[in-house]
């Protein structure tokens, strides 16, 4: 192992047993899921820890949230934000991207797509659109080799690429990320290490604590229009990357409200061509969204209490008034459309455009609330399961090789 990974491992050790709100130091006791944020700790719900005893609490018609007994007595946050991206929703909405770039002077422009999407209508019609409608003389960079659950790898191997190019050709004016969110996080990543080189070109530097250093990001970064295929993540909204860390074999991210698309173009023709398995899970994850952020524990009790400066308020602040709102409309829509989309994806127009709509409400929701139990249990376990499992409908990714000389690899 790296020392760099020891390290980490070593920091994490004394990270659980010191930031504990109320903690003596020593060994914590319960569990706990760590927040892909700055967030530190955040208990599992008491009617999760005590079934028998308490599931009638969680059951009683009133709102449940995780248990606060442990941090009761920490400072507090008197204050909530929303960042979201500008969202344009409706069919054929993606017909518009040409007249985005055209209205921002964009001439040098670079597309990330998911290989398979490559093959399929929305490509085409996002080509046509920039050829039809963006600045004369414009170019345009494909990059395709996007992995499904990206990792620390694949996310490398974009910045590389990005980076590359930048320093051969010039900056870009715009990123178009086309896919589901690991196409949207990968071109956030890259995005934000070719505009804003970390120290010693440190991939961690960003990275959430307590895998990575969880720096600042000093600024803006080049305007990024997300147009979605898949009706799940709610990426298009949101100010975080996921992906694997392969050395640590764990799931984290970064955060930052920088990373925030320009826009986020929801064309429920995009997934036309859903199929059913990619319609089902990742309609639960918009479910598990709205859910988790919806009962994640109030901004107002989050540890940490109030920060020194505005900026360094985590984009996951806890279920907060204006999260709330978006959430539920997410739950409400999931409990209609959920079992439609599953049963006809391609063929319940009406499921498939309540949907998309769902995907981005939840995605407004807990990226600013933040997520809790299920996603702090699916980070444990997430990454080590890809050699072994891998559910139908879904592409079986192909190796990125560490190796690979980007510099050449041109579109």
């Amino acid at each position: 192992m790296r020392a760099h990974s020891l390290q980490l491992f070593q920091y994490r050790s004394a990270w659980l047993s010191q930031q504990l709100p109320g903690s003596s130091g020593g060994p914590v006791q319960g569990t706990f899921t760590i927040l892909s944020n700055n967030d530190k700790i955040k208990p599992v719900p008491t009617c999760i820890r005590f079934p028998r005893q308490q599931a009638r609490e969680c059951h009683s018609g009133e709102r449940a949230y995780s248990s606060t007994s442990a941090i009761s007595n920490v400072p507090k946050d008197p204050i909530c934000e929303l960042a979201t991206s500008t969202l344009r929703y409706g069919p054929s909405s993606t017909s518009e991207i040409g007249l985005d770039l055209a209205y921002i002077h964009a001439n040098r422009i670079i597309l990330f797509v998911d290989p398979h999407i490559q093959t399929l209508e929305p490509y085409t019609n996002v080509m046509t659109s920039i050829e039809r409608h963006a600045p004369p003389g414009h170019t345009i960079d494909v990059y395709n080799k996007i992995r499904v659950e990206p990792n620390n790898i694949s996310f490398q191997h974009a910045i590389d690429y990005m980076t590359t190019q930048t320093i051969k050709h010039g900056a870009y004016d715009a990123v178009i990320a086309l896919g589901g969110g690991s196409t949207i996080d990968t071109a956030k990543a890259a995005n934000l290490y070719t505009c804003h080189p970390p120290p010693n070109k440190d991939f961690y530097a960003y990275v959430n604590p307590p895998l990575g250093f969880g720096l600042p990001v000093p600024g803006t970064i080049t305007p990024l229009f997300a147009i979605p295929t898949t009706a799940g993540t709610g990426s298009e909204t949101t100010s975080v990357a996921i992906f694997d860390d392969i050395p640590t074999k764990s799931k984290t991210g970064i955060a930052s409200r920088f990373l925030k698309p320009t826009l986020g173009i929801v064309d429920p023709n995009n997934m036309i061509t859903l199929p059913k398995s990619v319609a089902k899970y990742s309609g639960i994850d918009v479910l598990c969204h709205a859910l988790e952020s919806y009962t994640a524990i109030p901004y107002s009790l989050r540890p940490g209490g109030r920060p020194s400066s505005p900026i360094l308020r985590p984009a996951y602040q806890g279920s907060n008034p204006i999260s709330d709102i978006w959430s539920l409309h997410a739950l409400r829509e999931c409990t209609e459309y959920l079992p439609r989309i599953v049963a006809d994806p391609d063929g319940d127009e009406e499921a498939r455009n309540k949907m998309c709509l769902a995907a981005s409400s939840a995605g407004m929701g807990f990226g600013n609330a933040g997520v809790h139990l299920c996603h702090g249990m699916s980070y444990a376990v997430a990454s080590q399961v890809k050699g072994g499992y891998w559910t139908d409908g879904y592409p079986v990714p192909a190796a990125v090789d560490e190796n690979v000389d980007v510099a050449d690899d041109e579109h």
